[in-house]
């Protein structure tokens, strides 16, 4: 437990968020009774060894988070045997396992749902850094997380090779179209900010290269061009000419993703990476005769 512990932290993940995740996973799937099946087909005494293997091409995430769902259930003889944001062929072994035959398959579906679940982040989000390569922009994910799993989540993206926007509202500030219109203006929005937390950054989100404007003379950190096409990104960037950082954001797809980096912004923002990637398929197959 130290060991993996000290894995997790060395990955930039709470150990304690996690382990605390895995209880709450365990705990849903019991539901306060037994894993019936298991209980009625499988001796207590019974020991299996398994292999959790990738059935599709992918970027792998999660193995300690599956490695923590083992040790949680009691199933402490495994071995990771690929790194975190390993690129992977399908028919690629995981992790190996061996182990009281019931506490495996305990741990056999939640360890899986977290595997899967953000190799999927990781892969999908490979594809679009790939696509936005040789240009000076990066692909940042956004807060359209699933709720209590966006530490997890963030750490997919980044093991498919994107940069982290905030993890939380009081990370930093982003000014949206609702607090615009809210408070008023970008200008009163950002003066209200600046005089409560002045030592925060601050995002201001606009949606015309009017507002653009406006902005460019607040000096914030960073401008968020909403729902902008390719041509008005082009003249933003013309317009900010490096003056602060810009990100796109809204109808990006991989498809369109190099025409939107090449305008010269910095980040395109994509909240698809964590509201839809597919689960990569991994499955967790028993040896005969062990």
């Amino acid at each position: 437990m130290n060991q993996l512990r000290d894995n997790l932290k060395k990955l930039g993940l709470s150990p304690n968020h996690i382990f605390q995740q895995v209880k709450d996973a365990i705990s849903e799937d019991l539901a306060g009774g037994e894993d019936l099946t298991s209980t009625a087909t499988i001796t207590s005494s019974q020991v299996s060894t398994g292999e959790f293997t990738t059935r599709a091409s992918g970027i792998i995430c999660g193995l300690h988070v599956a490695a923590a769902v083992l040790e949680y259930c009691g199933v402490n003889h495994y071995e990771v045997l690929v790194d975190e944001g390993a690129k992977v062929s399908a028919g690629k072994v995981l992790i190996s396992v061996q182990g009281n035959t019931q506490k495996i398959l305990l741990a056999e579906r939640t360890a899986l749902n977290f595997l899967s679940h953000l190799s999927g982040i990781s892969t999908l989000t490979s594809k679009w850094v790939g696509e936005v390569a040789g240009t000076k922009c990066q692909i940042r994910d956004t807060r359209k997380t699933t709720p209590g799993l966006r530490s997890l989540e963030k750490f997919a993206t980044r093991m498919g090779g994107a940069v982290n926007h905030r993890q939380s509202l009081s990370e930093s500030a982003l000014i949206k179209d609702n607090h615009i219109a809210a408070v008023g203006g970008i200008t009163a929005a950002f003066n209200a900010i600046k005089k409560m937390y002045p030592g925060k950054l601050i995002e201001i989100e606009v949606d015309s290269l009017e507002q653009l404007k406006e902005a460019l003379g607040l000096k914030p950190d960073l401008i968020l061009l909403d729902n902008m096409s390719v041509k008005i990104c082009e003249e933003a960037v013309a317009i900010t000419a490096g003056s602060v950082k810009l990100e796109a954001s809204g109808g990006l797809t991989l498809e369109n993703a190099k025409n939107y980096a090449n305008t010269g912004v910095d980040y395109l923002a994509v909240g698809s990476l964590t509201h839809s990637s597919p689960a990569l398929d991994i499955g967790l197959d028993f040896r005969k005769g062990k």
